[in-house]
C-alpha cells in the first residue's frame, strides 16, 4: 500500500508542471484575444463586403488596409502562439495556430449563417471602421480586455 501511495504521490509530482505549463500567460491570452479580434474582422469584412455603402470603401479592403497597417502586431501575436504550442509540447504547432484561427473564424461565421446577412451586416460591420482607425496601443489594449463570453482557449497561468 505505501508503494502505491508512494507511486500515487510521484505521479501527482509529474502531473503538476505539465498543467501548469499548459495555461497561458497573460501575453498569451493577449496574443489569443488579438488573433480572435483579427480573425472576426476578416470574417465581417469577407461576408459584408457586398453591403458596403456606396462611396465607402468596400469593407474586406478596409480589412486587409487594417491588416497591412498593424502586420508587425498581428505576427508577435502569431509568433507568442507559437512559441506556446512549442512549449506546451505540440507536435505541430503551426497547424496549431491554423486551427485556433480557423476555430475563431468559425464562431463569428456561425453568428452570420444564423442571421440574414443585412441583419449580420448591420450588427456587426461598425467594429471594422473602428478597428481601422485604432492604433497599434488600441488594439493591445482591446486585446486585453478578457470577456467572459469570448474566454480564451486555455486557462489563464495564476499570476
Amino acid at each position: 500500500m505505501k508503494r502505491f501511495l508512494g507511486m500515487c504521490s510521484a505521479l501527482l509530482l509529474v502531473a503538476t508542471p505539465v498543467q501548469a505549463k499548459s495555461c497561458y500567460s497573460i501575453s498569451e491570452a493577449e496574443a489569443e484575444q488579438g488573433i480572435r479580434i483579427h480573425s472576426e474582422l476578416m470574417v465581417i469584412g469577407l461576408n459584408c463586403q457586398h453591403m458596403t455603402p456606396p462611396g465607402e470603401k468596400n469593407y474586406y479592403a478596409q480589412y486587409r488596409e487594417f491588416t497591412t497597417e498593424h502586420e508587425a502586431l498581428f505576427q508577435k501575436y502569431e509568433s507568442r502562439l507559437l512559441n506556446y504550442f512549442v512549449r506546451t509540447g505540440v507536435a505541430k504547432p503551426e497547424k496549431a495556430l491554423n486551427d485556433l484561427r480557423t476555430n475563431l473564424a468559425n464562431k463569428i461565421s456561425e453568428n452570420a449563417a444564423k442571421m440574414r446577412p443585412d441583419v449580420f451586416c448591420s450588427r456587426y460591420t461598425e467594429r471594422i471602421g473602428k478597428a481601422g482607425r485604432m492604433d497599434n496601443a488600441q488594439i493591445v489594449k482591446w486585446a486585453t480586455t478578457f470577456y467572459e463570453t469570448h474566454p480564451v482557449s486555455h486557462p489563464v497561468c495564476d499570476q
